[in-house]
């Protein structure tokens, strides 16, 4: 069975009661629930979250080491993390499928959203769908696998 690991950045903690016109009115454990649902026998989902560039860095690594597939939404760290880029080329160059996911249309919000250093190196990017963005990534792992 497939492990995949669902990343998210900052402020996605507080789905559910931040922007719920824009992210939803689901929280983090509504997605897990979602997605481990969704895996069935095929994947077994390991859903983190963290406000911390390091931290999300590290986990890149950690995939890379494992050879983990990705579902990544990187929130705010799409639009300038050159770290973050850099950790997540590491996963893709190794041929480990990472998947950019974003629960709103980055494109169809602010200029400067508008912009991810993530999206030329991804395998993959789903956005604009909810929890159904992350629901397509799995069903597209999966289908990898």
């Amino acid at each position: 069975m497939t492990t995949v690991l669902v990343l998210n950045g900052p402020n996605l903690s507080r789905l559910g009661s931040r922007e719920p016109d824009v992210y939803g009115s689901q929280d983090l454990e509504a997605l897990r629930a979602v997605l481990t649902s969704d895996a069935g026998k095929e994947a077994t989902i390991e859903l983190r979250q963290t406000d911390d560039e390091g931290q999300m860095i590290g986990w890149m690594h950690e995939a890379v080491d494992s050879g983990t597939p990705v579902i990544l939404n990187p929130a705010a760290f799409t639009h300038y993390s050159y770290g973050l880029r850099d950790a997540a080329a590491l996963v893709t160059k190794a041929g480990i499928p990472l998947i950019e996911v974003h629960i709103s249309n980055p494109h169809a919000r602010e200029t400067f959203r508008h912009t991810s250093v993530i999206s030329g190196i991804a395998t993959g990017v789903i956005a604009g769908f909810g929890f159904d963005s992350y629901r397509l990534a799995l069903r597209a792992i999966i289908g990898l696998n």
